[in-house]
């Protein structure tokens, strides 16, 4: 960066700190009201999948309904790297608040979408496929969020709390997925099964539709672009040392872990416990809940974690944690079947998990100079959901379909962690470093 561009790097850095504190706090108010409407929408799929296979795929066959159920989830996370590749150069070329303030209409009108489709029973194939389509317009919706979100959170951090502000984007969304797990969880206890088929799956969505378009359009529109991004807008792009793809590369793989222990320990799970465990549904929705409470509640202290002792040492033991733990808890509950212990495993789950998501968005920020940050972030971490994270749930069911063994997620749990931590040392600390 230049001296200029230095000067102005940290909005704290101004003449005036009040002031710009507060066009920071406003900052991220914008990027977590409007990431917590944008997951509720996008996650609430995922905890209803039970309801709408029933409903929008043919009777007879409920593990080819879950399939295509899950399949639809996944190609919800396909589409997110084209979202990631629009709207990441976007954000790029014309800012993250103006990004961020163009993605939330659209995630409201897929939204939207969904919730108003008709079922299997009254348009035949038409309905899954419609599914298929709302799903993808909320993929590349998502796809286009987080890169977005991350660098104007990271940005707008002080230089030493960079892994702190940037944990609020994860806050966002484990608060969005809290709130689809919430609602889903609240449906199913207070309405019966038939009405859950009939209307009730179709509720969280046109609540959230209804939000998501004014308030966070309205919060986002009122923020301002970051001072980084600013200082950096007259700057060529460089890279220093690897070229942006090897970088891109180095992000798929540090995500790698990331989404596929969330999606098969805490998305997958109700699911699968009310199959394998014999729970029912709304105590396996629950719980679930309370291990994306615990989750989410862990994020900051991780991310403020690596700002005092890096990103590099915090993100390992996240890494060893999931090679040695998906195989002994897997096999607990399958062998005990006790919502106790389902219970322990979501819960220690989360706080693991949460390792990631609180140092994730800093160490993803920090592999890329600004004027390239949300393309390459975007494109990483978009590629690593679409292709392990957003069908971790449908190969988990096909793993466990093929070896005749309900212990099979774990070890798919087990791979992405080797995966990730070979990454984790291919990378330079970053945590004390100014962004490029």
């Amino acid at each position: 960066m230049t001296d200029r561009a230095n000067a102005v790097a940290s909005p704290y850095a101004a003449s005036d700190p009040p002031k710009a504190s507060s066009k920071s706090s406003r900052a991220v108010t914008a990027a977590v009201v409007g990431n917590i409407l944008e997951w509720f929408d996008f996650g609430t799929y995922a905890f209803l999948a039970t309801v709408i296979a029933k409903v929008m795929f043919p009777t007879g066959d409920d593990f080819a309904a879950m399939l295509g159920t899950f399949g639809a989830f996944g190609l919800g996370f396909a589409a997110r790297p084209l979202g990631a590749i629009i709207f990441g150069w976007l954000g790029d070329k014309k800012g993250r608040k103006w990004t961020l303030t163009f993605v939330m209409p659209l995630m409201a009108a897929a939204t939207l979408f969904m919730a108003l489709l008709p079922t299997y029973a009254s348009i035949g194939i038409w309905a899954p496929i419609l599914l298929v389509a709302a799903r993808m317009l909320q993929g590349i919706s998502v796809g286009g969020e987080l890169g977005n979100a991350v660098a104007f959170l990271v940005e707008w951090a002080p230089p030493n709390k960079r892994g702190f502000y940037g944990s609020f984007q994860q806050c966002s969304t484990l608060g969005g997925m809290l709130l689809g797990s919430g609602a889903a969880a609240l449906m199913t206890t207070l309405l019966s099964q038939q009405a859950m088929l009939d209307w009730g799956w179709r509720v969280p969505f046109i609540v959230g539709a209804i939000v998501i378009g004014p308030i966070g359009w309205i919060i986002r529109k009122r923020s301002e672009e970051t001072p980084v991004y600013q200082s950096a807008s007259d700057e060529a792009p460089k890279a220093k040392g690897r070229p942006p793809a090897l970088l891109g590369l180095q992000a798929c793989g540090l995500v790698i872990v990331w989404t596929v222990s969330l999606y098969v320990l805490l998305n997958y799970l109700p699911s699968f416990t009310t199959k394998y465990v014999g729970m029912n549904a709304s105590t396996a929705l629950w719980l679930n809940t309370a291990g994306l409470i615990m989750m989410t509640a862990s994020i900051p202290f991780w991310g403020a974690a690596s700002d005092r002792f890096g990103r590099k040492p915090i993100y390992t033991i996240g890494c060893i944690a999931f090679l040695v733990l998906p195989y002994p808890i897997f096999h607990l509950m399958l062998e005990y079947k006790s919502a106790a212990i389902v219970g322990a495993v979501q819960v220690l789950g989360g706080v693991i998990i949460g390792i990631f998501s609180g140092v994730g968005p800093a160490v993803l920020s920090e592999l890329f100079p600004t004027k390239i940050r949300t393309t390459w972030m975007s494109i990483g971490y978009g590629i690593a959901n679409a292709v392990f994270g957003g069908f971790a749930p449908m190969i988990s069911i096909a793993l466990i379909k093929a070896t005749g063994s309900p212990l099979s997620p774990a070890y798919f749990v087990m791979l992405a962690a080797v995966l990730s931590t070979f990454t984790v040392f291919t990378i330079k600390e970053t945590a004390h470093a100014p962004l490029q």
